[in-house]
């Protein structure tokens, strides 16, 4: 059970909440560490627990019959996982797996059901935050249909180094080959280009960021379309008077 409520900033959802609100939810989060490539729930599988990121990457992943997949929407500490279940969906229909491992709050799926329909205030909350994800989901389907491979990249470093609040990330170039869909040799080129225009440096399974501004000029409209509707709906530090 959470005492205090800067227990839960480090997710932006759960810190937006009122003291009142916060109170309720308080005794329904368990904090949890999350491994690498958990399954945190496969699609067509029942939702039992959602998932409110601090520090872990939690992905939505399209997965094909062939067994190949691809990443829709990365979840960090900005949202949740898990948001069928506020809509009467019950199941997933996408694979939820953890992309880079970290501590995230977890909360019975049951136990958030019924606070929003008690709540009007984290049901306008959790509308927004959907909102926000379909935006995400509509925009890297069409940036993995039309943008090149290079700008998709830095699309997906500057996501990432969102969601973690920090520029090193512990990531290996398959696993982006994997997130993206594409070869990891498509990666290795890519990141090179990067590394020699000083924008990254990497290493076996890790990335600096060196020049965000650099990296925002080389990638695509939908990082920054994506990022000004996160902001527009959910501002970082929105407080309970201003979403009323």
């Amino acid at each position: 059970m959470l005492s205090l409520q800067s227990d839960l900033h480090g997710n932006h959802l759960l810190g937006a909440l009122p003291s009142h609100e916060w109170q309720a939810l308080a005794p329904h989060l368990e904090l949890v560490h999350l491994r690498t490539e958990q399954l945190i729930c496969d699609s067509g599988q029942r939702i039992h627990h959602v998932y409110f990121p601090t520090t872990a990457i939690i992905s939505l992943l399209s997965t094909m019959e062939d067994g190949s997949s691809v990443e829709i929407a990365a979840i960090g500490r900005e949202g949740m996982s898990g948001v069928p279940v506020l809509t009467g969906g019950e199941t997933m229909p996408n694979r939820v797996q953890v992309q880079c491992a970290g501590f995230a709050y977890r909360m019975s799926a049951q136990a958030l059901k019924q606070q929003f329909a008690r709540s009007d205030f984290l049901r306008r909350l959790m509308l927004l935050y959907m909102h926000a994800l379909l935006t995400q989901v509509a925009q890297t389907a069409a940036c993995n249909r039309h943008h090149s491979l290079n700008k998709q990249l830095c699309r997906w470093l500057l996501i990432e180094v969102d969601r973690v609040a920090s520029n090193d990330l512990a990531v290996t170039q398959q696993l982006i080959a994997d997130m993206l869909g594409v070869r990891r040799e498509g990666i290795t080129e890519a990141a090179g280009k990067l590394h020699d225009e000083g924008l990254i440096h990497h290493s076996r399974g890790h990335i600096r960021v060196l020049d965000r501004e650099g990296l925002e000029a080389r990638a695509c409209e939908c990082y920054g379309l994506v990022r000004r509707e996160f902001d527009r709906l959910l501002p970082r530090l929105r407080q309970a008077e201003t979403v009323e």
